[in-house]
């Protein structure tokens, strides 16, 4: 069948016509193309590149005998399981991670096949970062996240999640940058190519960037949501989702997708009781939400009553910073010199995220 191919395709091996009808289909909905091998013979020269091999259940007693070298991302489909005890064993035999009916697992399969071919092989940290109240500094701290992260070449997406906010690329100085916003993408379902997100995206601060143009469009279906967050989540080191504090459909589609949520809360006694309300809100989709806390306060208080008052652990304070106002009105991104309280917060909190080294230890 000649030499393997490049790009990287997964290798489907079956001599089963029907099973390989099946996965041709799903490959085409993946957007990708197949290498096909009829036996274990063929498949020998595809066997140890393939990002993903997927076993027919009648090619597996053939490559059980021929024993392949152990390797990961093998998965043996099938059109029917029944109690096939040979079946079962030769996929042990072969180091099967799984062993699926395609009827189903055809989604699945369509993303282990397009993962596969993107050479994906993990999922970025998503982060979400809403305001306790308006004017908290809840877009400035998620860009600055974003910025921090790629000054130390992580792959980063920002994302503006909140229609109202003005648009974030604002603030890293960015909206003249050409790509795509969100009106050209509240259309978008199904499975969307995380390479091909990113390459569309405007480029500021070397991270990539989804944010709000200046047009009527005010709305995300969720089903937009759900398909550019889980391109965004693939591939790259980190998502940074600037939430809105009123959640419609998009919103809590988004929300639900990030592992953790900062909320941002001024060390103010209004700003307090405003953000009560956010944060019994946001509990409700959010298994762990986390405070910051910006300084200065009028009354004294400090992150560990805020916190206290808010029933959240306190991630961490913020001083303010000098000539940060006049930085954002410049259209000069936060955190982009690396220095100031805003920095080092944000690579504290990115070490204790995994996105880097702890900041002891950081560079």
């Amino acid at each position: 069948m000649g030499t393997p191919s490049t790009p990287r395709r997964p290798l489907a091996i079956t001599a089963d016509e029907h099973l390989l009808d099946d996965l041709v289909r799903l490959a085409a909905a993946a957007g990708i193309t197949l290498d096909v091998a009829h036996d274990a013979g063929a498949a020998r020269r595809w066997w140890p590149h393939a990002p993903l091999i997927l076993v027919g259940a009648d090619a597996v007693p053939e490559l059980a005998w021929s024993r392949p070298s152990r390797r990961p991302d093998v998965v043996v489909v099938a059109r029917d399981l029944a109690d096939d005890r040979e079946l079962w064993e030769g996929a042990i035999a072969i180091g099967a991670e799984q062993v699926v009916r395609v009827a189903d697992a055809e989604q699945r399969l369509v993303t282990w096949m397009a993962d596969a071919a993107e050479g994906i092989r993990s999922e970025a940290v998503t982060v979400g970062v809403v305001g306790g109240r308006g004017g908290a500094g809840a877009s400035t701290l998620a860009a600055a996240l974003a910025v921090t992260a790629a000054r130390h070449d992580r792959g980063v997406l920002l994302v503006d999640g909140d229609p109202l906010g003005g648009g974030i690329d604002l603030i890293l100085g960015g909206e003249e940058h050409a790509g795509m916003r969100w009106p050209d993408l509240v259309a978008t379902e199904g499975r969307v190519g995380a390479s091909a997100l990113r390459a569309a995206l405007p480029s500021v601060e070397r991270l990539a960037v989804l944010s709000w143009d200046r047009s009527d469009a005010l709305a995300v279906p969720p089903a937009a949501m759900r398909a550019v967050l889980g391109a965004a989540r693939r591939g790259g080191d980190l998502v940074v989702v600037d939430l809105p504090r009123q959640l419609d459909g998009a919103a809590t589609e988004a929300l639900s997708l990030c592992e953790t949520v900062l909320v941002v809360v001024p060390a103010e006694v209004r700003a307090v009781a405003a953000a009560s309300r956010v944060v019994k809100t946001f509990a409700q989709h959010a298994a762990d939400l986390r405070l910051v806390v910006r300084g200065p306060s009028p009354a004294g208080l400090d992150g560990t009553i805020v916190a206290d008052a808010l029933g959240l652990p306190l991630a961490g304070e913020l001083a303010p910073e000098p000539r940060l106002a006049i930085m954002l009105e410049r259209g000069e991104a936060p955190a982009r010199r690396g220095k100031g309280p805003l920095a080092v917060l944000c690579r504290r909190l990115l070490g204790e995220l995994g996105v880097l080294q702890h900041e002891g230890h950081a560079a």
